[in-house]
């Protein structure tokens, strides 16, 4: 069992330390049409363009941007490098870890960016702050809201096909996730649905038509 908000196992490495506050956080923008803070949380398989998405966005908006592969402890990075998928024991303090960092950034009043796979809904759940203890051994859930009302926080996924984003990955160089485990992401993927605030975007479309379709459904 996993409790968000606990010491997770591993690396806890890049979480922003309890006592400081980020100098740009006083300075960040509003979101358009409100004054709310808002966290946007891109998702989608490795390749999808999350990172890429996501700074130009940031850098559009005047907005905060995390990239979570950043965030991976050690033994992650070394399982990918390997090409084993990582299961959810891996990925769930991982998850923690992003979700403190939101809660944190939210307490400053800042607007967020986070580019994060959030491959199943459970794992979007942690991240929102509905979901604070994941029991792996399929025994009952608690649930208790962290980060507030779920229309602060949007989603966008980013979907695109197997063949696609298998040649991006085919010609990405430096990265430690072997395009390998793209078919593992692909079955573990559970586009959101039903009650759950998101948009889809087709990722055939380019880099500036996705910000900018994004940037509309912000206002």
């Amino acid at each position: 069992m996993k409790v968000c908000g606990c010491e997770a196992e591993g690396d806890r490495q890049g979480a922003l330390p309890d006592t400081e506050t980020p100098p740009e956080a006083a300075s960040r923008k509003s979101p358009p049409g409100g004054t709310r803070e808002m966290i946007l949380i891109l998702m989608g398989v490795s390749g999808s363009g999350k990172t890429t998405v996501g700074s130009r966005l940031a850098n559009k908006l005047g907005w905060k941007f995390y990239d979570a592969d950043d965030y991976h402890p050690k033994e992650n990075k070394e399982k990918m490098v390997k090409g084993i998928p990582l299961n959810d024991k891996d990925r769930i303090p991982w998850l923690c870890t992003l979700q403190e960092i939101l809660m944190r950034e939210k307490s400053f009043g800042a607007n967020i960016i986070l580019a994060c796979s959030s491959l199943k809904t459970v794992y979007r759940k942690i991240l929102t702050g509905e979901q604070s203890t994941v029991n792996t051994d399929s025994e009952q859930n608690q649930e208790q809201s962290q980060l507030g009302c779920n229309k602060e926080i949007l989603f966008v996924y980013l979907r695109g096909s197997t063949e696609l984003i298998t040649k991006r990955l085919e010609s990405r160089k430096g990265h430690y996730m072997s395009p390998s485990l793209l078919q593992s992401q692909f079955d573990t993927l559970e586009p959101p649905e039903g009650t759950e605030n998101f948009i889809e975007i087709n990722v055939e479309k380019s880099i500036p038509e996705i910000v900018a379709e994004i940037v509309k459904n912000l206002g």
